[in-house]
């Protein structure tokens, strides 16, 4: 690299106005040759080496010892230096990095934005939260002539691949016929595009619900993915959604099963990923009687304020610092 070379009559006055007269103006020049030093990419050993050089013409007569512990200090700074443009490209390499992480995580928000449907009868709230710059978590509704779609995954695996994965399931799924709408079919057919395009390493999780408005009835299927809650509204209790069946890509062959149940007024189905299952606070896992508590304190409240207070509460018990990404859907028939 090149370099401005320093003046070394003037740092030896310097060193000599400080030394012999302790003149403390001296060190703001000193403080201002170093600044300029900066400015100008002069290296760490190349001022050390014109510090022993001035002293040498101050004191010619250096002790031994000094002398070679001088030299000593120059060859750290010689390694110094170099470590310190090692860092300095990093640092570089990774702001570009971040710049273009940036840009997907931008890409990835309007290629699997989803706009929440307004469907008769039916009080939709939904929240996803990434834990960082990209989301590993997916959720979309699919507004049919008569049905409401609502599809909700999780890439076992975070970052760009994950987000790449996600474009991919979702544009998969646009792509299929209205008589392939079935949560079953929907999950067989997108297994076997994950399956075909998606590293054996990486596995999808994914639960796909059907909520039919004139039967009243809410069909679904899961591929490994995390149980949501039924809210009874008459008894005032919760029960699981389950639902077994392989993650997506495990094999070509997979199949699902589907489920059905009706849907009362006042019912309300929650989804979720396993970011709010798995919450953390310290070492201790929230229970997921917790989160029905949660849930149940604000289940009186409009869907999207619901998703909205339920992410809030647990986001402070982590200090707001997710350890993994949060998403949370929830639909209630309206009274």
């Amino acid at each position: 690299m090149e370099t401005t070379k320093l003046d070394l009559s003037n740092y030896r006055e310097l060193l000599k106005q400080y030394l012999v007269k302790n003149d403390e103006t001296a060190l703001y020049e000193a403080e201002q040759f170093s600044k300029l030093s900066v400015k100008q990419n002069i290296s760490p050993e190349e001022i050390i080496h014109v510090h022993i050089e001035a002293l040498k013409e101050l004191y010619p007569d250096l002790p031994r010892e000094i002398n070679d512990s001088l030299n000593f200090l120059l060859e750290a700074m010689i390694s110094y230096g170099l470590a310190l443009q090692e860092f300095q490209s990093l640092r570089i390499k990774q702001s570009e990095l971040e710049s273009e992480i940036s840009v997907a995580a931008s890409m990835q928000q309007t290629l699997l934005s989803t706009e929440k449907p307004e469907i008769s009868g039916l009080d939709i709230g939904g929240i996803s939260v990434p834990a960082n710059i990209m989301n590993g978590d997916y959720y979309h509704y699919v507004k049919t002539k008569d049905t409401l779609g609502i599809a909700l995954a999780d890439v076992i695996g975070k970052g760009v691949p994950a987000a790449l994965s996600m474009s991919m399931i979702r544009y998969s799924m646009d792509s299929f016929p209205e008589s392939h709408r079935e949560p079953s079919m929907i999950l067989e057919n997108l297994n076997r595009v994950v399956e075909r395009n998606v590293d054996p390493s990486m596995f999808i999780t994914m639960f796909y619900g059907s909520y039919n408005p004139k039967e009243e009835t809410f069909s679904y299927a899961s591929a490994g993915h995390e149980p949501g809650f039924y809210y009874h509204a008459e008894k005032d209790e919760f029960e699981d959604i389950e639902a077994k069946g392989l993650v997506l890509g495990a094999t070509s062959n997979a199949t699902y099963q589907q489920y059905c149940t009706h849907v009362k007024k006042g019912d309300c189905i929650i989804l979720l990923t396993d970011g709010v299952t798995e919450c953390r606070v310290g070492d201790r896992f929230v229970e997921r009687e917790e989160i029905l508590e949660v849930i149940k304190k604000n289940i009186h409240l409009p869907a999207q304020e619901v998703v909205d207070r339920v992410y809030q509460h647990f986001a402070r018990l982590q200090d707001f610092h997710l350890r993994d990404d949060f998403t949370m859907i929830l639909l209630r028939k309206e009274v």
